[in-house]
């Protein structure tokens, strides 16, 4: 088995099922830079490896992944934006951010999330990017950004055209209110409720594995094209439309007023 020690772990078993976890737990695997510089890595590893047949995304510690780090919002509420330009393409379709979660859409097999404690914001987005999630009874599933000042941007939108009615999406984006496993299912955020999501994911995989690897990335891209949004179109909305709301006075205000836990004063 090869292992690759960094903020994402990547493990690559005998029988092609790769395992990718999270490995910030002290910090409930939020998002850094270095945090979106090993996923992306990971992604590309496991893109560039013709042995790879499924692989299992899940995070150590208590949680998936709780969003974006702190740090960097409070960098946003000092007036420092602390992102690249989102309008460039780097990743195909998506900006760098994006590639975090839009990348396991783009590999070539099958991936099974894992999903326990928390997934809020760039965390859900992660989640929503793999072809299966199995949750727990009390996982908390969120679309954070809102309590930030700030809109899904990360194929978020293009995740959600495709799982959940217009409605519920829109609730859900509009309100970043928090959803439990049970719930999280019934709407469409995730597959199936599992005591444990992990050990499902692996079986899972182990089952996926076990097929012809040309039917299954068949399918997989068979499915990729059966979508019926147009994601280029719509990853480049999602940037333009959260470059213009970074570092804005109303947004820096979301960001400020959340930290110091008071109420917001929008202009």
């Amino acid at each position: 088995m090869q292992q690759t020690e960094t903020r994402v772990r990547v493990s690559v078993g005998a029988d092609g099922v790769a395992e990718v976890a999270l490995a910030r737990p002290g910090k409930m695997n939020s998002l850094d830079p270095a945090m979106f510089e090993a996923i992306r890595d990971a992604i590309e590893r496991l893109r560039g490896d013709a042995s790879v047949r499924a692989v299992v995304l899940h995070g150590e510690g208590r949680a998936f992944c709780a969003g974006l780090d702190k740090g960097s919002f409070e960098g946003i509420a000092k007036g420092g934006k602390g992102f690249d330009d989102l309008m460039a393409r780097t990743h195909g379709l998506a900006n760098a951010w994006q590639q975090v979660a839009w990348g396991w859409r783009e590999l070539p097999v099958p991936v099974i999330a894992a999903v326990h404690g928390l997934a809020f914001g760039g965390g859900l987005q992660i989640a929503l990017g793999a072809d299966v999630r199995y949750v727990r009874p009390d996982t908390r599933m969120s679309v954070m950004e809102i309590r930030w000042g700030l809109v899904p941007d990360m194929a978020g939108c293009v995740f959600m055209a495709e799982l959940l009615r217009t409605d519920v999406a829109r609730e859900l984006t509009f309100t970043g209110r928090v959803v439990e496993g049970p719930e999280a299912v019934q709407i469409g955020l995730a597959t199936r409720v599992c005591d444990d999501p992990l050990e499902q994911a692996r079986a899972t995989a182990r089952q996926i594995a076990a097929g012809s690897p040309d039917a299954q990335r068949a399918a997989k891209r068979l499915l990729n094209a059966a979508s019926a949004v147009r994601a280029g179109a719509v990853l480049l909305a999602e940037s333009r439309e959260q470059q213009a709301l970074i570092g804005s006075p109303n947004q820096v205000e979301a960001v400020r007023s959340a930290l110091e836990g008071r109420a917001a004063q929008f202009r």
